[in-house]
């Protein structure tokens, strides 16, 4: 295969996909839509066969346990998948909406139209459920898009694009609104990101290793986050049960997601009553801790903690902790340690609790919640492109609207300017 040509013909397809995607009306996406999801559960035990083949050469080329548990696509995962994209197309269209309409002196109107981004390229590792995700938010918002999942996964990304190929197909699509990159090829990606000509924006959901190297080869604007440090901060007024089901969720539900809580800040004030138990649940389910001095005075199997620890996404069993002060120490030690990812606030006290929102530096702040719920389908996105630590055009989970951009529309009825 010529790598450069394919990818290259990729692009020019999806250019001109993009243009009759843009025009199509919500209730032909929505019917595309439906199809997919309909195909995804009737396929159900297809999906999960090729996931299985995928997990299984992984495990045989050695993969660790993180990226093992974001490839692993179980029967709930198929069905919560169907789930999504079925909420995508319960949900409002954004394309076309005008918001904003003034009357100006001169008698024109001027508002904003929202309209689609045009083509965009995916580039993710494992998760095969982006595949569908990014394919039915793209369809829904008026993209054509360019998915590029990573050789890990290509069994199951090819299982799924088949189906997202029928739902387009049902509803009179182009087929090239979505396609799926079929080579693991590393060079596609090389120039799949350079190619400016034909791709708008890049969305990488991947290792920090991944997007570090599209942060300094990308030629295309994207919409990114580096890593996930997400911080859990107990209050000199947290409640206790709170406190400690907030931590326990927040770290052990899942070790290998970008929310996943990986450092504990806890209050001077409540440390001696509040830090035992905690350290006595993590430990329970096998989670090593690296602390301060303080911490590691309350808990004895504490391991020191570096500054290198305080700043890491561990992905894996391992929490840093540090008994703070109080809020500014929390505020401080994340927003200088922290990857503006999630943070949560565990505390009875409003007036503590709204600083901490609106202080703490991150694409979304929470008060009394895990920081596990920071997903696009738990925020009612129907399911997220990604997730942007970036402050210009999204931030935060990137749905429908997250895909758009708006235009200036100006409303006359033959006015002049003198």
């Amino acid at each position: 295969m010529d790598i450069q040509q394919y990818m290259h013909d990729v692009g020019r397809h999806g250019r001109e996909a993009s243009r009759a995607i843009a025009r199509a009306d919500s209730k032909v996406k929505n019917e595309a839509l439906r199809t997919i999801a309909a195909a995804i559960r009737r396929e159900s035990a297809a999906l999960i066969a090729a996931n299985q083949d995928d997990l299984a050469a992984a495990r045989a080329a050695g993969l660790d346990s993180a990226l093992l548990d974001r490839l692993t696509l179980p029967a709930e995962g198929v069905s919560n998948m169907a789930d999504g994209v079925e909420q995508i197309a319960m949900l409002p269209d954004p394309v076309g909406e005008i918001s904003d309409l003034k009357f100006r002196p001169s008698g024109i109107q001027v508002g904003r139209m929202r309209v689609p981004l045009g083509v965009i390229g995916i580039i993710y590792e494992a998760r095969p459920n982006v595949t569908a995700d990014a394919a039915a938010l793209c369809l829904k918002s008026g993209n054509a898009a360019i998915l590029r999942g990573g050789s890990e996964a290509i069994r199951s990304n090819r299982a799924i694009a088949a189906l997202v190929q029928e739902g387009l197909a049902a509803a009179g699509l182009p087929a090239n609104t979505v396609q799926v990159i079929d080579t693991t090829d590393r060079a596609a990606v090389g120039y799949l990101i350079t190619m400016r000509e034909y791709v708008d924006v890049i969305v990488p959901r991947g290792g920090k290793g991944l997007i570090s190297r599209l942060l300094a080869e990308s030629r295309v604007p994207m919409i990114q986050h580096l890593d996930g440090n997400c911080h859990v901060y107990i209050d000199d007024d947290a409640n206790a049960d709170m406190a400690l089901r907030i931590v326990e969720n927040s770290k052990t539900q899942r070790y290998g997601t970008c929310n996943t809580a990986e450092s504990l800040l806890v209050a001077r004030s409540v440390a001696v009553r509040l830090l035992p138990p905690i350290a006595a649940m993590l430990a329970g389910k096998g989670v090593e801790l690296r602390g301060c001095t303080e911490t590691q005075a309350l808990v004895s199997d504490a391991r020191a903690a570096s500054e290198e620890d305080y700043a890491t996404e561990f992905l894996a069993p391992i929490l840093s902790v540090k008994v703070v002060a109080g809020l500014d120490e929390a505020i401080e030690h994340i927003n200088r340690y922290g990857s503006h990812h999630t943070e949560t606030i565990v505390s009875e006290n409003y007036g503590r609790a709204m600083r901490f929102l609106r202080e703490v530096d991150s694409s979304s702040v929470m008060v009394n919640a895990s920081t596990r719920f920071a997903d696009g389908f738990e925020y009612g996105l129907g399911a997220e492109i990604g997730i942007s630590t970036d402050k210009i055009h999204a931030r935060g989970p990137v749905g429908l609207e997250g895909l758009t951009s708006q235009k200036w529309i100006v409303l006359g009825n033959g006015q002049t300017r003198g």
